[in-house]
């Protein structure tokens, strides 16, 4: 892109008021979560920005697994799957059942399950758009 095409871009996306809709944007103020609560979901959809814990997560929707059964859906070793889920479990994306030496790791709540159907969902209805991957997985 030119800069004669970045000025045009910046005079349709520019306003020429400081506030348009005042009490529009005192609305949606007042709705704003908290700085730690923005914070916190940020968070949260880092750590399911990485394609190897979304691998796990999404492993996750059929129900519960054990670590060794996770590392062979996912592709991974199971030291990398162990450090993926304590993260997850840290942030309380998933939980844990131990079964002796075993531990069995589940979506911690339907919210979750929610964000990667939803996730899933939206990348699906766009897939129109990157007609170059072909929609193989």
């Amino acid at each position: 892109m030119n800069s004669s095409s970045d000025e045009r871009f910046a005079a349709v996306d520019g306003c020429t008021a400081r506030i348009v809709d005042a009490p529009r944007v005192a609305a949606v103020r007042e709705r704003m979560p908290a700085a730690q609560d923005l914070t916190d979901t940020a968070e949260v959809f880092g750590l399911l920005a990485d394609p190897g814990r979304l691998r796990l997560l999404l492993a996750l929707l059929e129900g519960e697994m054990c670590v060794c059964d996770l590392a062979a859906v996912s592709g991974q070793s199971e030291s990398a799957v162990s450090h993926a889920l304590r993260l997850l479990r840290a942030h309380r994306i998933v939980t844990a059942r131990r079964a002796g030496r075993m531990a069995f790791y589940r979506l911690e709540d339907a919210h979750v399950r929610m964000l990667l159907d939803l996730a899933l969902a939206h990348t699906e209805h766009t897939q129109a758009i990157h007609p170059e991957r072909g929609g193989t997985r």
